[in-house]
This record gives structure tokens, sequence and C-alpha cells, in this order.
């Protein structure tokens, strides 16, 4: 009923704007130098600010406006501003081209929204000039740990890329890679992000308020946008670091028509590793140990204009990280009598074709096609040879094992999305999109041999096949100078098996404008998520299994309420205050004595059901407030960020169905971002952070089986009765010590004949925090007593990276 009434809304509101002598001004806004569309331009009448809008995710805008002499006004983050004066008397295609300030002493770097002004709430933009000036660990700029430091974002373990957004879980972030989704953001086990800075020109997180546009997950919109390539000159970069190089080239095809990027990278520790594996080796006497691991992925992005009405554009990304470890041994003579080999692999592929096609100057369609795939598989071969006195050829005898394991998902997607630009007052998108996703949530193949006799096992889960679709419809909406409103919703359908699920989710922001430098906003927003994801919450491997919801683990539900003020101080310092309350229905956790692997009685591979009778379904609810304050002018850019939150969950048989905190419950988190450019060869980078611990589960009890081996358990599964006094068995009972630390850097640039040199120096963790990884439970035999010891993974860290970008 309520989405019904928004819509017949919509429909007086638009026809009360078909009046008055208006034109339409539509074009591109674009780099004059590259030819890269730039999104979020703002594009205005000077003499009428109010008159005015900004491009979209690929530069198109349109100024609907009344006839007569205009300044058409165009400006975005770095670049200059520029004024034409036009007379406006018929609808009129102007491509605006800006150029690059050379000049930076006075350049905006944080945001290019006007956030008093936008309707939008909840939402950062983070120019990925700024994200690169930030100091790195191990020389390796990182787009998650960026966003970890912005309010509402907590960074979950130290030095890890996985976030946590407003109370809710890893699987609950879109991450959005050219409008494709990404469903594992991690290199070395999380330690960095699949995102290649040199390959990026955008990055936003919106966590709340959520445009009807967006749909699929409950807690935040992670948007990437790639480079598209320079349209008129030939660019190289290349950087080397400590851990991994990358290099970058891109260029026109048909010049001022069609270009492409080409970005990649790669880490060499496996390569590294082998000298020092060796001589290990001929020091210890010992058998042959070698070890290592690497990650390497690969970007690249063509695009090609038909006309000023259609352009395409191909993009693609794909990267893998693989550890691997092999031993052999042999006998006083040398004769070799074993093998062990072990190997770990991970990796993405996504790629997607789009469209653009400008119907009128007020309609604009954007297609895509998409394809997206994660996977990850677990390897391990042994064999040994012994004596065989039987064999009447003096043959060894041989036993050999193989055991592999595979999981992932794949989606196949198409979209079509329309903007359509009434006028200033009054603008729609709406939209359908559909999906087929595949899920393999895991299958293993064991094979063993004795001598001639052969057994081989495969037992798993069945693939599984479901669709989702859906169409959205949302506007945006001037009421007078003071008001505006997006309002729209979304309706979805969400089909497995023999099983649908139909999800209305009605999404509304308003923002009421006091003045040119204060506005207040509120947003309501209803969400529903088809996947979910199981992970092992102490082991920070990629062994993680998508599975679908089905008819007996249910899809999860959000409704979450924000609200805020955002005003301008001193015509210097951006800041907004927001509140936030989140409720979460039919979330996934683990019941008590299950895990990710598989338990001794799933042996058959048409199994599907058995993961469900795994996991339980409860809810969960977070609440808080944000502060973010920006310094986005001048020599010295800054910002600082304030979370004070509370996040919680109740499962029916977890915690004897207690309410608990979540693992990142985490009451406060600071960050301070400083940049500071000195001259045009020295600027400098600091960071410090500051955050709550974590919580973690500490056991209660500790058992010993019949040969020794120790368990330790929180008894919940074995105890029926009342908790007893003093036992603190329930899960996430402890929190670990606060985290903060400091990271620094500086950059020393030269121009050289053939380009710019840049030298990066960081310190990460510069005064030594040991900062708790992990903690684990130690149980003295002797006297009885249980400890807990803090393992810390990080200390200061140094590194050093060159970059040469050529001309």
């Amino acid at each position: 009923m309520l989405i019904k009434t928004c819509y017949f809304a919509l429909f007086l509101l638009f026809t009360l704007h078909l009046y008055g002598q208006k034109h339409t001004i539509s074009g591109y806004v674009e780099d004059l130098e590259t030819g890269e569309r730039l999104i979020g331009a703002s594009v205005y009448d000077a003499e009428n600010p109010a008159h005015g809008t900004s491009s979209n995710v690929y530069g198109f805008y349109s100024l609907t406006i009344p006839e007569g002499e205009i300044k058409l006004t165009a400006s975005f983050v770095g670049f200059n501003t520029i004024v034409q004066t036009i007379q406006h008397n018929k609808d009129t295609v102007i491509n605006i081209s800006l150029s690059s300030q050379i000049i930076l002493d006075e350049v905006v770097v944080s945001s290019k929204r006007n956030e008093v002004e936008d309707v939008q709430i909840s939402k950062i933009d983070i120019p990925i000039q700024t994200i690169k000036k930030m100091p790195t660990l191990m020389g390796e700029t990182d787009v998650m740990k960026a966003i970890q430091l912005l309010p509402g974002v907590q960074s979950g373990t130290e030095g890890m890329s996985g976030i946590y957004v407003r109370g809710g879980g890893a699987d609950q972030n879109l991450m959005l890679l050219d409008g494709v989704p990404v469903y594992n953001v991690n290199h070395l086990f999380g330690f960095f992000s699949v995102f290649n800075g040199d390959a990026i020109s955008d990055v936003s997180l919106t966590k709340g308020g959520f445009p009807a546009r967006y749909g699929g997950r409950l807690s935040s919109i992670i948007d990437i946008r790639m480079k598209e390539g320079n349209m008129y000159d030939y660019n190289a970069d290349v950087s080397v670091g400590l851990i991994a190089s990358r290099a970058t080239i891109e260029g026109p095809i048909v010049k001022g028509k069609s270009s492409f990027i080409i970005s990649a990278r790669r880490t060499y520790l496996d390569v590294i590793a082998i000298p020092f594996e060796m001589l290990y080796n001929k020091i210890e006497k010992q058998d042959p140990f070698i070890a290592g691991y690497f990650f390497h992925d690969f970007n690249a992005k063509l695009n090609y204009k038909f006309s000023g009405k259609d352009r395409i554009y191909l993009s693609f990304y794909g990267g893998k990280d693989k550890a691997f470890a092999k031993f052999k041994s042999k006998d006083f003579s040398g004769n070799l009598t074993g093998e062990d080999k072990f190997n770990l692999n991970w990796g993405n592929f996504v790629t997607a074709f789009r469209w653009n096609h400008i119907f009128t100057p007020k309609l604009f369609l954007n297609t895509t096609a998409t394809y997206t795939k994660f996977n990850y598989g677990i390897g391990q071969n042994n064999y040994s040879l012994w004596a065989d006195p039987s064999s009447p050829t003096g043959e060894p005898y041989r036993n050999t094992s193989t055991s592999e394991y595979d999981s992932g998902i794949r989606d196949l997607a198409l979209n079509c999305d329309f903007d359509w630009i009434i006028n200033t007052n009054l603008q729609f998108k709406f939209g359908a999109n559909a999906i087929r996703h595949y899920f393999n949530p895991g299958y293993s193949i064991n094979s063993q041999s004795w001598g001639t006799t052969t057994a081989d096992t495969t037992y798993g889960y069945t693939n599984i096949i479901g669709n989702e679709f859906a169409t959205y419809l949302e506007s945006e909406i001037n009421i007078g100078k003071y008001i505006a409103l997006n309002l729209g919703g979304r309706y979805a359908a969400y089909q497995i098996n023999d099983t649908t699920f139909f999800s209305p989710e009605p999404r509304l922001s308003a923002r009421f404008l006091i003045n040119k430098k204060l506005s207040f906003k509120l947003a309501y927003s209803q969400m529903q998520q088809n996947i979910h994801l199981l992970a092992n919450s102490t082991v920070g491997l990629p062994t993680e299994i998508w599975v679908p919801a089905t008819k007996n683990v249910l899809p999860q539900k959000s409704t979450q309420y924000a609200g805020g003020v955002a005003f301008k101080l001193l015509n210097r310092l951006d800041i907004t205050v927001e509140g936030f309350y989140k409720e979460m229905t039919n979330l996934v956790e683990y019941k008590e004595g299950q895990s990710l692997f598989f338990s001794f009685d799933d042996t058959e591979v048409d199994n599907a059901e058995s993961w469900e009778s795994k996991v339980e379904q409860g809810r969960g609810w977070s609440y808080g407030a944000e502060v973010f304050i920006q310094k986005n002018y001048g020599k010295l850019n800054a910002w600082l960020g304030y979370t004070l939150s509370w996040s919680n969950r109740q499962f029916e048989t977890i915690s004897f169905g207690q309410v608990f905190p979540s693992k990142f419950d985490r009451r406060h988190d600071i960050s301070l971002n400083l940049s500071y450019k000195h001259n045009d060869k020295i600027d400098y980078g600091l960071t410090w952070v500051y955050s709550s611990g974590n919580n973690i589960t500490v056991a209660g009890s500790q058992y010993l089986t019949l040969n020794g081996v120790s368990i330790y358990s929180n008894n919940e599964s074995h105890y029926a009765g009342p908790i007893p006094a003093g036992y603190y068995g329930h899960r996430n009972n402890y929190q670990m010590p606060s985290n903060h630390r400091l990271d620094l850097g500086v950059n020393f640039h030269k121009e050289k004949p053939k380009g710019i040199r840049t030298w990066s120096i960081s310190v990460y963790n510069a005064y030594c925090r040991l900062n708790p990884f992990y903690v684990d439970v130690y149980y003295n035999t002797l006297n009885g007593t249980t400890s807990l010891m803090q393992v810390s993974m990080f200390p200061i860290i140094p590194s050093v990276s060159y970059n040469f970008k050529f001309k």
C-alpha cells in the first residue's frame, strides 16, 4: 500500500511540472586531458544556482531550465571551474571538458558532494588521490583500509581488509567493481584487498538511506569504478614495493573515440623465500622443505564511442591467491621415502559489458550484462614408500592419499537502468535486473591406495541454482527551496527450487535545508538479502561457503532508520552528525558444535540439505551515533571520524537463547587522517586509529578425551539446567584489549625528462603498539588454572616503494 501511495504521489508531482517554457541542456562532463568521464560533477546556472544538477556515474548530465541568457557553470574536485555565457532558447547538447588544477593550495580533496544540500544521507565519497596519499602497509595502496577509517565502519581484526558496517556482518556489504558484485575482496589472507588503486577512478560508501536502485545486501553499498583509459595520449605507470610490483598502461585505440587501460600486480614473496628456504634446509641438514605464497591480479577496460548518443564498455578483473608447501623425506641412504604436498588457492573473475544510450536530452539508458565468479580450493597429496620383503621384484610398498576440496559461487546478471531528468526539481531513476546464481556449497574428493588396493570417496553438497528478479522506481523531488525528497521503492522476487520469496522494499530520504550552511536529514529503508555466508569466526582464511536462502534458511531482512544534521563551519569544515537504528532478522550462525567443515555423517553428494541442518537463524539489532568532520581546503586536508555504537544478537539455542554481543560490538571507534602538501616535491600523510576490542568466546570448561586430547567447551550443548553462578560460557563473552596505532608516510616527487618519479616511505604502527590479533586459551594441567595469551602480529613495520609515471 505504501509503495502504491508513493507512486501516485510521484504521478501528481510529475503532472504539476509539465508546464513553463523550458529547454534542456545535456551532454557529458569529462577530463580535458584524458577524456575520462567525471562522476558527480556539478553543472548549474551561476545566475541561479538552484537551477543545477550533477553528472551521473557515466558522466551524463541534463539541465532543464527557463529560456534566456544563462551562465552555464561546471565544477569538479581538483579541476578548474569553467563558466560559459549562452543564449538558452532551445534544446542544446554541450559536452563539457574540465582541466586539472595546477596550483593545489585551495583544492577540495575530501568530497565532491555538497553534503548540506544533497538529499542523500550516510554516503561518503573518497577521491582516489586521497587514498594514495595515506600511509600504507608494506607499500600497497588499499581502498578497503581507507574505507575502514570512515565512521560507522569497523575493521574487524587488525591488519585485515574486512569491514563491518553499522553492526552488520561481513557478507552484508555489496562490493561493486564497475557495477559487478565481487564476492571475496581479500588478498594475502585478508591483509590486502583485491582493488588495485592504479586502476580505480572513484570510490563511494553508502551505509544508510539506500536509494531504490540498490538491493541484495543489508548493510552497505561500496561502489568502486575503474578508470576508462586516456583518449588522447599513451601513459604508463610502474611501481615497485617490498612485496609487490604494479604496472599500468593506458591510451587511445582510436584517438578521441576509443581507449583502453590495463593494470597488473603481483607479489614475489614466493620468489624471495626460495634462497632462505634452501639455506635453512642446508643449515638444519633436514629433508627439502619448500613453502610459498603469491597473489596476482589483472584489470582491463575498453570503451568505444559509436556516436554522441552511444558508447560501449568492456571491463574485466581477474585475481588469484595461492599458498603452497612441499616436503620430501629421505632415509639415511638418501633414498626418497615420501612426499607431502599442500596447496590453498582462491580468486575472483569479474567481467561486464555495458551500453550507454541517450534517447532524448532527458532520458539516459545504461544496459549491463555481467558475470562474476569466486572459487576456492584446498588440495593435499601424500605418499610414502616402505620396503616390502614379500615382493618378488623388490618393489617398495606404496601408500598414497589425495584430498581435494572445492567451493564457490558464480552469477550471470542483466541490468537495465534509466535516468529520466524532467527538470531541476524532478527526476526519476527506474529499471529492472535479473540474476542467476550458481552455488557450489562445497564438495570433497578423497582417494587412498595401499599397495594395489584403492578407495575413492566423494562427499559434499549438491550445486544449487537460484534466480533473483527486481524492479525499482526512485525519484528525487525538490519542493521549493528547502525540502528535497528521494522517494521510491523496490520490488524483488527470489526463486529457489520450488520456493519463491517476494520482497517489497520501500525507501525514503528527506532533506530539510535551513540555510546554505545547515540542513537536517531523515531516511528509512528496508532491505532483503537472499544469500548467506558461512565462515569460521576464528580463522582468517578464505574458507567460506556462500549458500542460498531456502525454505529452511530464510532470506535475511533489515529495516534501518537514520537521521542527522549536516553543516558547514567557518566555510572550512564540513561536519555531519548522524544517528541510526537497524533491525535484522533471519541472521545465520552455526549451531553449537558445528563448523564450516563436514561432519562425519555428511557422506553423500546429493545431501543438499545437510548444510542447512548445521545453522540456526536469529535476530540482531544495532544502534549508535557517528560524527564526521572534514577539512576540505588548503595545503592541510583532514578528516576525523568517531562512532559510538552497540550491536547485539539473539538465537534460540545459542547462549541459552539470551542476548549476546556481536563479535564486532565495539563501543568506540576513532580515526584521524591528515595529509599535508608541503610543496610540489613533498607531501606527508598521517593516520591514527583507536577502537574498543573485539569480542571472542572463551571456553568455560576443558575436557580431556580418552586419548588425552583437550577439548574446550561452553557446555551449552550439554547443559540443560539453570546457568551456574559464576559461569561465563556465553557466546562472545570476553572483550579483547583495545586497539590503537599511528601510521606515518611521506612522498618525494621529482620531475624527470620522461615523467615523474616518486619515492614513498611509510611506517605502519609507528609507536609499536602490540595490538591483539587473537587470544589463545592456555590450560595449566598442574594447577588447574586457565589463562589467556594475547598474540600480536604487527609491530612497527617500515616500508618503501618506488613509482615512475611516464609522460
